[in-house]
Order: structure tokens, then sequence, then C-alpha cells
């Protein structure tokens, strides 16, 4: 369709949810946030870093308290109180991690820190795949609630206290407010959990982009395929997902929301025939594979971001039983639900 304009899409849940609040809930560029004083925070260890921060773990000195520091590295300002004004509106949400302070060394480097709880991530068995995908969905379920996308759900931005079972979402720095009908960056999400809105130029996405990466993720803990779609750039991821999702799917996709595909995927994308997810079975994943996975799986990873489950509807999926079941029982057998402490 040369010369067309993309069709418009919303999201299917949550759609006016910024709409319905006051200005200054998602207005981040307004935003002013309040400076403690960095000598309240000694660092201890460098745990990694990223395109736009280093961590390190720190002890708050005033109450010996175990944080993440985050240095955010040089960037537009906006970019940093949209990340401090989103992680001020989650706080206190399901399994999302908490902020505890904002501070900037005023002599040394002007350099903002986000002040962050600290977990950990590690391999996973069968059930507790289902578990912490079940706690994960919780995360998502409310920050889409409160109108806010994360846009880079991948497996180092989910962390996990295997002892205490408890899992936090992290990393809030690429996400956004969702506004109905507003066209956003397509330059978000690590590669391998970009969703074909991204990787086709698509900018009126919406929630239903957490959804396709959180897809990803189950693909690579229930095939053991680590990450699942492995492309060497975008143009091959789209490839890599064509490979598994079909070109005729695709197409359809691509003709339903009126979106022109750049040449050059053209000749790289050839003809591919949707595969089965039982094709991705071996003797060494079997166990972590079930029917109930397998169909979950299919409804999250759709190029139609319109019919992926949203996170609500995920949690309702059999797959979650087992979990469901579990914590039902915990809390009415007057113990506590291993999964129902928010951090503090």
């Amino acid at each position: 369709m040369p010369g067309s304009t993309p069709a418009s899409s919303k999201a299917r849940v949550y759609t006016d949810v910024n709409t319905q609040k006051n200005r200054e809930y998602w207005d981040y560029d307004a935003h002013v946030p309040n400076w403690s004083n960095q000598d309240n925070y000694q660092l201890v260890r460098k745990l990694g870093r990223g395109k736009y921060s280093e961590v390190f773990e720190a002890i708050n000195v005033t109450n010996n308290e175990k944080v993440v520091v985050k240095i955010l590295k040089p960037v537009k300002k906006k970019k940093i109180k949209r990340e401090i004004k989103i992680l001020e509106n989650l706080r206190g949400g399901t399994n999302i991690i908490r902020l505890v302070d904002t501070v900037k060394d005023p002599v040394v480097s002007q350099k903002p820190s986000v002040i962050l709880l600290h977990e950990l991530y590690q391999k996973l068995t069968d059930y507790d795949i289902r578990y912490y995908m079940y706690e994960l969905l919780k995360a998502l379920d409310y920050c889409h609630s409160m109108g806010i996308m994360h846009r880079d759900v991948k497996p180092h931005n989910v962390m996990i206290d295997h002892q205490l079972r408890k899992l936090r979402l992290i990393d809030w720095g690429l996400a956004e407010f969702y506004h109905p009908a507003q066209e956003y960056n397509v330059r978000v999400a690590s590669r391998y959990f970009k969703g074909p809105e991204l990787l086709v130029d698509y900018q009126m996405y919406d929630y239903s982009l957490d959804m396709w990466s959180l897809g990803c993720m189950l693909a690579s803990m229930i095939f053991l395929k680590e990450p699942f779609f492995h492309g060497q750039d975008n143009y091959d991821q789209l490839v890599r997902i064509a490979k598994v999702l079909g070109t005729d799917e695709l197409f359809g996709y691509l003709h339903k929301y009126h979106i022109e595909l750049d040449t050059r995927f053209k000749d790289l994308l050839g003809q591919q025939t949707r595969k089965r997810w039982e094709q991705f079975i071996q003797s060494e994943n079997q166990h972590l594979v079930s029917p109930e996975a397998l169909d979950l799986l299919d409804k999250l990873l759709r190029y139609d971001h319109q019919q992926r489950l949203t996170a609500a509807e995920a949690m309702q999926h059999p797959y979650f039983y087992p979990v469901v079941k579990e914590q039902a029982n915990a809390n009415t057998d007057g113990t506590k639900a291993i999964s129902s402490s928010n951090a503090t």
C-alpha cells in the first residue's frame, strides 16, 4: 500500500488511565524530584552496567539497609525525570522494585542516582517457571493498570530472591506512560525481546508490547533456549520470528494495520511456514513443557498486538492453576502466602 498511513490502534485494557488522572501524574517533564544527601549511601561493590547506567550494591549508613544504587549516565534530564516519576507512581505496587530515595552528588559528578532494593536471579524448575511468571504478570498488570508500559521486559530486569520466593520487576529507564493513539519511539526493549511492532516501525503500540517480551521469556525458559529468537540485528530478529510464526501471518498483520515493510526486509524474509510449538520439544526440555504451557505461549507470541493476552487474561490461564491453587490454600489455612508480601 504505497503512501498509506498506518492504521490507528488502542490498548484493549487500561486505555484511558492517564486521560482520567491529573496531568501531574504523567507529566514527568514538569516533575521536580526531591534530592537527598548522597553521603547517606556508601557504595560496596559494582553489580553491573548498562547502556544508561551503572549499578552498585550499597549500604544506607543511616539505618544499615542494603540497597542498590543505580547511577545514571549523562542522559537528557527528561529521561531521568520520567524514570523517577514512574517509580514514584508505582511505589508499593505488587512485585515492583521499590524506589527508596533519589540523590545527587552536588560536588563530584552531578549524576543523579536511583536507589533500589536488591534481589537476585537464578535458574528455575517447571513449577518455579509457572510461579515466577505468575508473579511477573502481577507486576505487569499492576503497572499497566497504572497507565505505564515497561518496554524492557527481559530476564536481566527480573530479580528473584529464590529463598524468599520473591520476584521484582526492575529497571524502569525505558518505561513510558500510555496515552491512547499516541505514537511512541520504536527504539525500546532489548533486541531478543522486541515485539514485531517495533521491528516494523509501528509506533502506535501499547501495553501488549510487554506481553510479547514476557512470551519470549516463557519460550526461552520452557525450551531451554536463551534467547528464543536470536537475531543478529533488528532485521534478522524479524526473520527469526517469521521462521517460527510464518510469513503469511506476518503479511496479514502488516495488511491489517497498513504497515509498509522496509524493502530490505522483503528480500531477507522469503517464504516461511509457521512452525508448531511441539517442534521445539526435546528430551532435555520436555519436563518443562506441557500442553498448557504451549497454549499460553501461543496466545502471547502473536504478531497482532491486539490478539495477545493481556496480563490479567494471562493470569487466568490454566497454566497457572497449580500456582493459584497453592496461593489460595496458603491464604485459607492461615499461613502466609509466599508471594503475597510486597517489598517494604
